[in-house]
């Protein structure tokens, strides 16, 4: 019997990659507010004294709460939920609030190397699911290298608005395609979902990927 799987994500990037993987999921967004998360758990660090998340554990947990928030009103499918983060010099970065951050995040990266970290949090919301455990989770991390890009080339990428809507200010598979260099890991995992660890996930409940391509939620 056909595997129906929820994208708990807006992410149309992330839906194009599944798409073409022959998946065709049913996106249902999360209402989690992601800043009230984070401050949340930068509260809990400072009273017991600990450090704050890191980047890949910061993409860990938001997808996390995310799925949890989709999968608490699904009872027929699989629910993944997905959260991207840049990591520079140990500091995690996300959207560019406006174009003058935008601007100044360009100046930081380029010429350098940054670590995106994907968070993937999989849970079996199926009621009488058989899943081993009820929820898998995850996080894919690949290596970008940033042309040494000039003034002219930021502001003009800046003004496309394009890197004011996506993780990290930048795209490998849009208009930014000409700024990344290189990568070291899973070009999926730049654009949003790593399609390797998906079915890494899926394998510890006995299903593969194409146990999802004939599903249709």
């Amino acid at each position: 019997m056909p595997v129906s799987l929820v994208l708990a994500s807006a992410s149309p990037a992330r839906l194009a990659i599944l798409r073409r993987a022959g998946i065709e999921p049913r996106v249902e967004v999360s209402s989690v507010d992601e800043q009230a998360v984070m401050a949340k758990l930068m509260r809990q660090a400072a009273k017991l004294r600990a450090d704050d998340p890191t980047p890949a554990e910061e993409a860990y947990l938001l997808a996390k709460v995310k799925a949890e928030d989709v999968a608490a009103r699904t009872n027929d499918a699989l629910v993944l939920g997905c959260d991207s983060v840049l990591e520079i010099d140990g500091k995690s970065l996300g959207k560019p609030a406006t174009p003058k951050a935008a601007i100044a995040r360009w100046r930081l990266m380029r010429g350098r190397d940054g670590v995106l970290h994907t968070g993937h949090w999989l849970i079996d919301a199926r009621t009488g699911g058989e899943g081993a455990q009820p929820a898998v989770g995850e996080v894919a991390s690949t290596v970008v290298r940033f042309c040494d890009l000039t003034d002219t080339e930021i502001a003009a990428y800046v003004e496309s608005g394009e890197p004011l809507h996506v993780a990290g200010g930048f795209t490998i598979d849009g208009l930014g395609g000409p700024f990344i260099a290189g990568i070291d890991g899973d070009h999926h995992n730049v654009i949003g979902l790593s399609l390797p660890l998906l079915r890494y996930l899926l394998k510890g409940w006995g299903l593969t990927i194409p146990d999802l391509w004939t599903a249709r939620s």
